[in-house]
């Protein structure tokens, strides 16, 4: 036998014979090549290709930290302060059971005050409010007719 292995053989034949032509991705280079290993790159890139929050990936305490820092944001699209408190009081229980049981990173979590959430909900909506509102104009639009100048004027 040459220094030629059976697979090399098989690999070179197959490769004379155009197998590997017209392969989805030939010539272009393997994506991640350049950076370091990571032995959950699947999970990401699966994760990436299903439109997936890679936030179910952090350790409990992180993920609660990182959901109340996106309270607001998450808030202000509801219509009650009821809905707001709702959502405040899933986030508070979901915050109780991780510090009966702690798992993770020792990251300090604590409840959120739902009244003071609320009160920046108010807030948020009476600016946002305000801000639709067009300004009221001052004083009445002059007419562009040059017959109404001369009537306000007193010529004819």
């Amino acid at each position: 036998m040459s220094s030629e292995s059976w697979v090399e053989r098989q690999i070179r034949e197959a490769t004379e014979a155009g197998e590997f032509d017209n392969l989805p991705g030939r010539g272009r280079p393997l994506p991640g090549l350049n950076q370091p290993y990571d032995e959950n790159w699947w999970i990401r890139r699966k994760m990436e290709r299903e439109g997936i929050s890679t936030d179910a990936l952090l350790p409990t305490p992180l993920r609660l930290r990182k959901e109340i820092l996106d309270l607001p944001a998450s808030v202000r699209p509801l219509r009650s302060e009821k809905a707001v408190r709702e959502v405040v009081g899933e986030l508070n229980k979901r915050i109780m059971n991780h510090l009966r049981v702690p798992s993770g990173p020792d990251v300090p979590v604590r409840p959120v005050d739902a009244d003071a959430v609320v009160e920046q909900w108010k807030a948020d909506r009476a600016a946002k409010r305000a801000a639709a509102q067009p300004a009221v104009p001052t004083e009445k639009p002059r007419s562009s007719r040059w017959w109404h100048r001369l009537f306000a004027l007193g010529v004819v």
